[in-house]
């Protein structure tokens, strides 16, 4: 005998502008669910005693308010939701409980049946967003949220069809997905079709959260910015990971910021799993070095002002034994320079270049954070912008152009 049907859910759009969300947790589910409300204006509390680094960054950036602690009912004053992002069921069910008092809708990823509110199924395309309820079935919801999504023409491919990346994966495989550089809608055709059908995604710190937000529940993600070890110690866990879960038959996404092969260390994952015997796609992303001086008002060529632009790393400072630049030779072009993660060094580095012939008096400019809402940009000049920066509190990531083209477009 069955019971009666439950009562459907009342379908609402939350104008969460200024005011307060409690997120409690702060793992992979927090960090899949926090950009969709910041993107939405929340106030947003996170209570947790760890975070992601990819939640530490919004932290940091001064995006969100978080206490580093466990949660008490206090918490939930002036709130008007919240988010329980923890695997905790008799901690999750304490936040409901506290919500229910206070008459708060409350969001469970623990456990949908006791919650008083669901994230839908979101699919964004311009202005448009759509939810989609799937009446407690995640997978229907996506699903139908997917079709949606084709019909609107966003980000999607022709048809349904599994791709052929995707086909035959009894073997499991990688694809090395550049993510763009920073806004979710610049993510490729192809890259966004890949990663609605990973099983795996492992994902840089730097690529854009909304992204995740519309990942299946079922997906496991790796918050590759977390794993500890140096650099190099680092990438080889990546590596592991990248081929450990492809052998177990899995559909994996290696997600990075921009694309993979600038500065973003894909050719070392592709050889790792070539070694393994792990089929790879690769896939392009737009490059921060050519799309947030662009999307700033600064063309890298420019006809009769810059014709050759050059990308360097400054993450070296310029006088370190391991530099690979030559930046006396750099000093010596005529073209634009753009130099990605110099921010720490930009001093040194512009300091480098006067000292070999540079002058001083070049058009400079600095982008934090482009093709995003908290892009910020100023222009100065060689001899001036690390002083410039500091003074604006700029930090990364950020992008600097040193050339003419930096007032290519002003009139």
């Amino acid at each position: 005998m069955t019971g009666p049907t439950p009562p459907s859910p009342y379908p609402l759009g939350l104008r969460l502008g200024g005011r307060r969300v409690v997120v409690v947790g702060g793992g992979a589910v927090a960090t899949r669910r926090v950009p969709a409300l910041l993107d939405a204006g929340a106030d947003v509390l996170l209570v947790s005693p760890e975070l992601t680094p990819a939640l530490r960054a919004h932290v940091d950036a001064g995006r969100l308010h978080w206490e580093p602690r466990r949660f008490v009912p206090g918490d939930l004053d002036g709130a008007w939701l919240v988010q329980v992002a923890v695997d905790d069921r008799a901690a999750a069910a304490g936040v409901s409980a506290a919500a229910a008092e206070r008459r708060i809708f409350c969001v469970r990823a623990d456990d949908r049946t006791a919650a008083s509110a669901w994230t839908p199924a979101v699919t964004r395309h311009g202005p448009v967003t759509v939810a989609v309820l799937g009446g407690g079935d995640p997978r229907r919801a996506m699903g139908v949220r997917d079709a949606v999504r084709e019909l609107l023409g966003a980000r999607t491919g022709p048809g349904f069809a599994p791709s052929p990346e995707a086909a035959g994966t009894a073997g499991g495989r990688v694809a090395l997905v550049g993510a763009g550089p920073g806004d979710p809608e610049l993510i490729t055709v192809k890259g966004w079709r890949l990663l609605t059908e990973a099983e795996v995604v492992v994902a840089d710190r730097l690529v854009p959260g909304l992204l995740l937000d519309e990942l299946r529940p079922d997906v496991e993600l790796v918050d590759a910015s977390k794993i500890p070890y140096g650099p190099s110690r680092a990438q080889e866990e990546i590596n592991r990971i990248l081929v450990d879960r492809a052998r177990a038959g899995k559909v994996v996404v290696r997600l990075k910021g921009g694309d993979p092969y600038v500065f973003g260390r894909g050719g070392e994952e592709l050889l790792a799993c070539a070694e393994a015997g792990v089929p790879v796609t690769v896939v392009p992303g737009v490059t921060s070095a050519v799309a947030v001086p662009e999307v700033a008002g600064v063309p890298v060529t420019h006809r009769g002002v810059a014709h050759e632009f050059t990308v360097v790393s400054g993450h070296v400072a310029p006088d370190a034994p391991a530099s690979l630049v030559r930046w006396d030779a750099l000093a010596g072009l005529r073209g634009t320079l753009v130099i990605l993660m110099g921010l720490k060094n930009l001093a040194a580095i512009a300091a480098t270049l006067i000292a070999h012939g540079k002058p001083a008096d070049t058009p400079a400019a600095v982008i934090q954070e482009g093709t995003t809402a908290a892009q910020r940009m100023l222009r100065s000049t060689l001899a001036t912008v690390a002083a410039d920066v500091e003074a604006a509190a700029l930090r990364p990531p950020a992008i600097v152009v040193v050339g003419d083209v930096v007032h290519a477009l002003t009139p």
